[in-house]
């Protein structure tokens, strides 16, 4: 099956936005937490929502980026900044949705920045790094932008590339086998969301040096 043929265009196009919306979300989140105004608001879901997939597209060489030649994916996280404006208190209630939401999302992007990179002609440990840095790369600039430790680098945070490598690595393995449909892609995704969650329940956390030693208090 080709690569293009996985999904219609109008199913990949609503996973897509819904991806958007909720990274879009916690950004938001965080620029009310750090008191920002509403344009700090803006531009922070907006580098959520599409940094991850703007960098893939200028690293493959699709320009120009979906995040411009498609309104609907520059509009959702405009829509999700009045949301979180105007009902920020309720949303942050329903902060445990927003997460899921956002394990759903990571899902989703790992998969389709995967396949997109390798239907440019990337090898398959390429793709699955794209994949990766679809997931991911999001939310690592929104951190650097509100001056925070990316989470991505935090040891007391629960894993959450780990599940974007599963899910780009299922997707690569795949498509080296010729394995590749909607189901197993779907699968795929629904692992990496999987894995995300199980991370959150049980605080699952990456390993740091082994036998560590240090006089530096710890941050």
């Amino acid at each position: 099956m080709q690569l293009q043929q996985l999904f219609s265009p109008s199913v990949q196009h609503t996973l897509d936005v819904i991806g958007i919306f909720v990274f879009a979300i916690s950004g938001a989140l965080l620029a009310v937490r750090k008191n920002f105004d509403v344009f700090g608001i803006a531009v922070l879901a907006e580098v959520t929502a599409l940094g991850g997939g703007l960098f893939r597209d200028v690293v493959i060489g699709a320009v120009p980026p979906a995040a411009f030649t498609d309104l609907g994916y520059f509009v959702t996280p405009l829509i999700a900044t009045l949301v979180v404006f105007f009902l920020h208190p309720h949303v942050e209630r329903i902060q445990t949705g927003v997460l899921v939401f956002d394990a759903a999302g990571l899902g989703l992007f790992c998969v389709s920045g995967t396949t997109k990179a390798y239907s440019y002609g990337l090898n398959l440990t390429a793709s699955a790094t794209m994949g990766l840095a679809t997931a991911v790369g999001g939310g690592v600039l929104r951190d650097v932008l509100a001056n925070e430790v990316p989470s991505l680098l935090r040891w007391d945070r629960d894993l959450y590339a780990v599940p974007a490598i599963v899910g780009a690595t299922m997707v690569a393995l795949c498509i080296r086998y010729d394995a590749l449909t909607p189901l197993t892609s779907g699968l795929a995704a629904v692992t990496a969301f999987a894995l995300r969650l199980l991370a959150m329940r049980f605080h699952w956390r990456a390993p740091r040096a082994w036998n560590r030693r240090s006089t530096v208090t710890e941050e």
